[in-house]
């Protein structure tokens, strides 16, 4: 037994984090990531070293709130606060998952059809239907291991951007040197960053995540999830660190890729998928192309069924249902028919003239509005005895998770201001 715990912890630290990290980088981050890359080039790098302890710390507070209180972050949410707070929390987290995961089928779609001569709208129901099957069919062991091995193809990005052949002097200048504009269009790019790195749905599942680890270790009962130890807490900060590292380099060379092309070449404005992918072909070969393409359309796999699974359960958890990917169909039906209906109205979103990467931008954009108020009462919750006993945040973890707090309300602020000016 002893000699089989380093290798299930090994196996932990590529395991939940690394998950989340990589539905981090979801189709809609892709889209704004290559967005920002076209449009501001070189310059926009340094926002990844930035915005990557800010991830580490809204992701690790989500997974602490859900080992802790053995609930899902809603759970949590109805147990503390009025249902005025728990219900405005969902309308705001519902419509923001339901968007982006909407953005992401389109986007799945689009970038497939380069690959496959498909229609638009048959990619679309197709992507969904297997995503929706996966859920339902597939175990929660089942489905934490194909996201395991969906989340490695993100290494594509890393292939597509040394195929691009930057400039390395003006991308360490970019990385090292922050450059800040106050203009509608750096602040709008900024705002969707920050929304798609730190989107409201990764709380909820790392949150949900943790709960079902522990379902599936046997801890059915509320009672027994209850509490984690310094070293169960350490374990995940370590998990976290890795998966956020690996979604935060992604980011970095999706930018760094997109910014030594399009950008270079004066393609600032993308308006699709196809677009995106199409112009990377004459200019850093057919290989970065097919390896951008191949990266939309496998991590959608991964980051559609998150957002999907995360808003089902932030209902569940609102309205008392049964719910859980441990839990089979007949146990839980109103959860699963849950995943449907959003699922459904993300397939639906598609139809009514969306434009795929604009609709990618701009989800990203939903995702920055909505997450200063879901950061300020996860911040909140994991500083209150009552929620987490002993476990309340230390002082390091406070000052970084606050100041990811006002960053975040800061730079929505800053956006509205210049729809006014």
């Amino acid at each position: 037994m002893g000699k089989r715990a380093p290798e299930r912890e090994g196996l932990r630290a590529v395991g939940l984090g690394l998950i989340t990290g990589a539905a981090d980088d979801d189709p809609s981050a892709i889209g704004t990531y290559a967005s920002a890359g076209a449009a501001l080039g070189p310059s926009f790098l340094w926002t990844a070293p930035v915005t990557f302890p800010m991830m580490f710390a809204v992701v690790y507070l989500s997974s602490k709130l859900g080992q802790v209180s053995g609930q899902g972050l809603f759970g949590v949410i109805r147990a503390t606060y009025s249902r005025k707070i728990l219900y405005a929390a969902l309308v705001v987290v519902l419509i923001g998952n339901t968007i982006e995961a909407a953005a992401d089928l389109g986007g799945m779609a689009a970038a497939l059809g380069l690959l496959v001569p498909i229609p638009f709208v048959v990619g679309v129901i197709a992507i969904a239907f297997a995503i929706v099957t996966l859920q339902i069919i597939g175990s929660y062991k089942l489905i934490r291991n194909v996201f395991r091995w969906l989340a490695l193809t993100l290494l594509a990005y890393i292939g597509a951007a040394f195929l691009a052949h930057p400039d390395w002097r003006t991308v360490i200048s970019g990385t090292v040197i922050p450059h800040i504009r106050f203009d509608r269009e750096f602040l709008s790019l900024l705002v969707a960053v920050i929304g798609t790195t730190l989107s409201a749905y990764l709380y909820s599942w790392q949150s949900n995540e943790e709960v079902e680890e522990k379902i599936e270790h046997g801890a059915i009962e509320l009672e027994q999830r209850r509490g984690a130890s310094e070293g169960e807490l350490r374990r995940s900060r370590r998990d976290i660190w890795i998966g956020m590292a690996f979604s935060n380099i992604i980011m970095y060379f999706v930018i760094l890729s997109t910014s030594a092309t399009l950008y270079r070449a004066g393609e600032n404005h993308i308006s699709t998928a196809a677009q995106a992918a199409e112009a990377l072909t004459p200019l850093a070969g057919r290989g970065a192309a097919l390896l951008f393409t191949l990266g939309i359309v496998a991590v959608g796999f991964l980051a559609v069924p998150v957002m999907t699974t995360g808003a089902a359960y932030d209902v569940a958890q609102t309205l008392g249902w049964r719910h859980g990917l441990y839990a089979k169909f007949h146990q839980a039906r109103r959860f699963y028919y849950a995943i449907i209906g959003f699922t459904v109205i993300a397939v639906a979103l598609n139809f009514i003239g969306l434009n795929p990467m604009r609709a990618l931008v701009w989800s990203g954009i939903v995702q920055g509005f909505s997450t200063p108020p879901l950061l300020l009462l996860i911040m909140l919750m994991t500083n209150k005895p009552s929620v987490m006993g002993d476990r309340v945040n230390g002082p390091g973890i406070n000052v970084l998770g606050w100041f990811t707090t006002a960053a975040t309300f800061a730079v929505t602020v800053a956006l509205v201001v210049t729809w006014f000016l």
